[in-house]
């Protein structure tokens, strides 16, 4: 299998080569089917090509060409918890104007049941399943490949988590984590590889204490450059810290930890 991302919109979109079949994560919004054939083409992707299409949500900005895509051959698949889902955005597409937008049309959609989303997939040559993910929204879906990516839309990312304790996004975020992803697709930020961990002088003793103390210093009001030099750690470690400790109401020394784990500062 082969992961291409394809950055033609502000929704990033991925294709999905599996060993007989392709499949497309997701589709951007209306008015950018020019630009996504022209992405598929510096790929030497044919559009014809696509097998499937398949939507993490139905909000207007990852399904706003799935018809059009679908018109050149390719089936737009929506798993059973989304069919009440698919037109959601029709409406909001009434109000454009000036964006030309293709109603998906019902009687050539492939419905299938998420439990049974491993064999489909395997139709296409491609290890994996997909999982009911709400939070962001009540439709939305992520694609798990048994190689270890995982497809999530707008799930809100990891590195949040923290913020949304008790609710859905951290059901749907602990059902995910249980399958060891190692890579993570989101539909609005940089794809994310777990387990890439910053590098903390060990001199500077163990990486949760550490972060601590420098929290510890912000809520006393000592500068960033003392802090830097009472740690011992440098400078751009501690300016990430205090960036994230200012910003993120409430979040904690691990919250900190799992956002610099991510973003592989």
């Amino acid at each position: 299998m082969k992961v291409h991302e394809m950055k033609y919109t502000n929704t990033n979109t991925y294709l999905i080569e599996g060993d007989t079949g392709n499949l497309l994560f997701d589709t951007g919004w209306a008015g950018s089917f020019k630009a996504f054939c022209n992405a598929m083409g510096e790929k030497h992707i044919s559009v014809q090509d696509i097998r499937y299409i398949m939507i993490s949500h139905f909000h207007p900005d990852h399904m706003g060409i799935a018809q059009e895509i679908a018109d050149l051959g390719a089936t737009i698949v929506v798993m059973d918890v989304q069919q009440n889902y698919v037109h959601a955005a029709d409406s909001i597409f009434e109000k454009e104007n000036n964006t030309t937008f293709a109603p998906i049309i019902d009687d050539g959609v492939k419905i299938v049941r998420i439990e049974e989303s491993r064999q489909f997939l395997q139709t296409m040559g491609i290890g994996g399943e997909v999982i009911h993910t709400p939070g962001h929204s009540d439709d939305s879906i992520s694609l798990y490949l048994d190689t270890g990516e995982l497809f999530v839309g707008d799930l809100n990312p990891l590195y949040e988590l923290e913020l949304h304790k008790g609710t859905q996004i951290e059901d749907s975020w602990n059902r995910l984590m249980k399958l060891n992803p190692k890579k993570v697709y989101y539909g609005h930020a940089k794809v994310a590889e777990l387990g890439v961990l910053n590098k903390v002088p060990r001199e500077s003793g163990d990486r949760y204490e550490l972060v601590s103390r420098i929290m510890k210093y912000i809520d006393k009001g000592v500068s960033l450059e003392k802090i830097q030099k009472k740690t011992g750690t440098d400078s751009t470690l501690v300016e990430d810290v205090a960036r994230m400790y200012l910003t993120h109401q409430n979040v904690g020394v691990q919250g900190i930890l799992d956002r610099i784990e991510i973003k592989g500062k």
